[in-house]
Formats: structure tokens, C-alpha cells, sequence
């Protein structure tokens, strides 16, 4: 049978979504990190290998796929929050090591949008940072202003970490927080690799 003779590729339907919908979201984690949080998202159908019908059937908007891709991140900054014994550097130290992954989505939060899918993110990363911060706020008025200089500090060190080469990475951001932590505390700072 000659290539013209082969048959096409049977259609799976409703079948394929769940196979179609961890392609994309594997394709969107790179194409992100690749392309930053405004990259085409052609590009992600394109790397899933599907159609671009089948993106906005499974995302319908930008906003929708970066949280589907970052989920598996904050679920597992959640985790650790739970853990007992963490402290706000050991959250420091997973967010920094997601970073290569987790830049899009700090960018995401960063820009300040009002949706609402995008705020419950930003709650979220707050309540597992809330959950582990010492009490009483080390060298500071209150724990609102201590943590909100923490979760500012994730994301300059998570957005810059990510735009260095990936073999020194983890240098770059034990130098950073070594840097940022003389100004929240000391005992924030993420121990180096």
C-alpha cells in the first residue's frame, strides 16, 4: 500500500480530550518558557500536535491555559505549606526551583489584572506563605507588609532567575536571596544548593 492509499487517521472524538488536553498544556509549559506568557498560542497547537479548535475547546482563553499549566506548581507550593516544619525559605527555595517553569505564570500575576481565575492564584500562593510565616513578623510593623515584601521578592527572583541560562540558575538565586533576605530577614533566605 503506497502512502496515497493509506487511510487517514481515524478520528478518536470525545476519547481523544483528555490525551489532547495533557498535550497541550506539556506543549503551553514550553511554549511559555520558550516565549514568554504572550507567546502565539498557535504555537502551543502546534507543539501538541492538534488543532487550534481543539485548544479553545479545552482553553478558552490565554488566561485559562496558564493556570491549567502552573496548577501542578501551586498545588505542589500548597503541599508544602501544609507540611509541618516549613518556613517561608522553604517556599522560597521550591518556587525558585520551579522558576524555570513558574516565570509566565509570576509574569501573569505580576501585570495586576482584574480577573478573578488570576486573583484565586494570587490568594492561593498568599494563604501558603500566610500558613508558614513566623509570627510575630521578624523585623517588621506587621505580617501584611512582611509578607507582601516575601511574595515581591519570590517574583523578582522567579522572573529574573528565568531569563538566565539554566546551568546557573540556582547560583543566581541563592545570590539573590541572599541579597533580598538581609532586607525582609535572614532567616527567609532559601539555604544554597
Amino acid at each position: 500500500m503506497s502512502a496515497l492509499e493509506k487511510s487517514p487517521k481515524a478520528n478518536r472524538g470525545p476519547q481523544a480530550g483528555p490525551a489532547n488536553r495533557a498535550a497541550l498544556i506539556a506543549a503551553a509549559r514550553d511554549v511559555f518558557n520558550e516565549g514568554g506568557i504572550d507567546a502565539p498560542l498557535s504555537a502551543v497547537a502546534k507543539r501538541a500536535g492538534v488543532g487550534q479548535g481543539s485548544l479553545y475547546r479545552h482553553f478558552p482563553d490565554r488566561v485559562s491555559l496558564a493556570l491549567a499549566v502552573f496548577e501542578e506548581n501551586m498545588s505542589r507550593i500548597e503541599a508544602l505549606a501544609a507540611t509541618p516544619g516549613t518556613l517561608p525559605r522553604d517556599i522560597a527555595a521550591l518556587v525558585t526551583d520551579q522558576s524555570e517553569g513558574a516565570a509566565p505564570f509570576i509574569e501573569m500575576l505580576s501585570r495586576g489584572t482584574d480577573d478573578a481565575r488570576v486573583a484565586s492564584y494570587e490568594a492561593r500562593l498568599r494563604r501558603a506563605v500566610e500558613q508558614v510565616w513566623p509570627a510575630p513578623a521578624l523585623g517588621h510593623d506587621g505580617n501584611d507588609e512582611a509578607i507582601a515584601e516575601f511574595l515581591l521578592a519570590l517574583a523578582s527572583v522567579s522572573l529574573t532567575v528565568a531569563s538566565f541560562p539554566s546551568a546557573t540558575r540556582h547560583d543566581v538565586a541563592a545570590r539573590m536571596w541572599t541579597m533580598l533576605g538581609r532586607g525582609i530577614s535572614p532567616s527567609l533566605t532559601p539555604p544554597r544548593r
